[in-house]
């Protein structure tokens, strides 16, 4: 992944990713009137935050019983070669596996971890032998079932 340097952020970006990290429902009058600009700076503004990628998408957080995937686990995986080819194919599997909701490459006992959104146990089994069991780079896994869900966001913590 190459990280390019993030754009200058002024004060008025960062009041306006606050606001669109709590609500991005906000139209522009309403986002202008809090940074203190008109609505078409503030347009001009959120383009440009949108092109340097600095928001990277404007998604919906959907309630997970509301349409039964009420079970999230937690899965710490272990593989068998610690090389590159291994290491950007397994990548390239949690990308086209929907139940994968994130999908973390990490240092420690683990490889990566990953939050894997089920209907239940039945279905999170059928996903361990399909996705797990018979991938031949996976060494082992261990499944932590997550009982409550205390905070749920994607917001990052942002200085004004």
């Amino acid at each position: 992944m190459l990280h390019t340097p993030p754009p200058d952020l002024d004060r008025i970006d960062r009041k306006l990713l606050i606001a669109v990290q709590r609500n991005n429902r906000l139209t522009t009058e309403e986002l202008g009137e809090l940074a203190g600009l008109s609505a078409t700076a503030c347009q001009r503004r959120l383009k440009r935050l949108r092109d340097a990628r600095v928001i990277q998408a404007d998604v919906a957080v959907i309630s997970p019983e509301a349409i039964g995937r009420p079970m999230l686990m937690l899965a710490s995986i272990t593989l068998e070669r610690d090389r590159a080819d291994i290491i950007d194919r397994f990548k390239q599997a949690i990308r086209r596996t929907p139940e994968i909701m994130n999908g973390y490459y990490v240092t420690g006992e683990a490889d990566f971890v990953l939050a894997i959104s089920v209907r239940d146990m039945v279905e999170y089994e059928a996903f361990t032998r399909r996705f797990f069991h018979e991938h031949p780079d996976i060494k082992g896994f261990k499944t932590m079932v997550v009982m409550d869900r205390i905070k749920a966001s994607l917001a990052l913590p942002i200085d004004e």
